[in-house]
């Protein structure tokens, strides 16, 4: 009789195992499928336009080349971005405390966005001060960055690539704390230069985005 027994209490477990596995295994398959599919679908009204998306990449590149052969006037138009997008941000805010009933939280909402349009107004007014701002930031920001990146790496597993994750914390810590040795010097062309290696990599990713479209149809 324990035989019996024996066989009729593992083969349910054996079959319920299968089942999961046979289950999990189409649903994955499915899942793959469909997102394949949604994917090509999204696509192919691109590959008609993927000369007007290497154009684009094109613009991006020059518009990098040019920024890079003048990171001063580069970094300027970069302050006024921001300065335009904090006083965007300012209205947004003040707009949004005249939806809230609460008189505390509409307070603190007025209070944030005035902040906001001043620092905007700030921007324009000076915008070497506001440079010189937004670098030591940057700067602190990457140094931070850095540190949490090498320390995160240690806390990963063997067999994870985690001296990639390192390696990565060390170039991002010491970009970090070349920017802030040479500020205030380094705000005078830093996010110039970080703007015009952004429009050249987005713009060459573009250009080859478009490309790949090409050989697609």
């Amino acid at each position: 009789m324990m035989p019996k027994y024996v066989v009729w209490h593992v083969e349910p477990k054996v079959l319920t195992f299968s089942k999961i596995v046979f289950f999990s295994t189409m649903s994955n398959v499915m899942s793959s499928t469909a997102a394949t599919s949604l994917t090509a679908s999204e696509i192919e009204p691109l590959r008609a336009k993927w000369g007007w998306i290497v154009a684009l990449g094109i613009v991006y590149v020059i518009a990098g080349f040019v920024a890079l052969g003048s990171v001063l006037m580069a970094t300027v138009a970069t302050v006024f971005i921001v300065g335009v997008m904090m006083l965007i941000s300012g209205v947004a805010e003040v707009i949004n405390a005249f939806q809230i009933r609460t008189w505390g939280k509409f307070l603190l909402w007025v209070l944030l966005g005035i902040l906001y349009i001043i620092a905007g107004f700030v921007t324009f007014e000076n915008p070497l001060l506001a440079a010189a701002v937004l670098t030591l930031f940057l700067g602190a920001t990457l140094v931070v960055s850095g540190i949490m990146r090498i320390i995160l790496a240690f806390y990963m597993k063997h067999k994870t690539p985690w001296l990639w994750v390192v390696l990565s914390g060390a170039i991002t810590l010491l970009l970090g704390l070349i920017i802030l040795s040479h500020w205030p010097v380094s705000s005078l062309y830093i996010l110039g230069l970080f703007l015009g290696i952004d429009l050249v990599f987005a713009g060459t990713s573009w250009i080859g985005i478009g490309l790949g479209l090409r050989k697609a149809t």
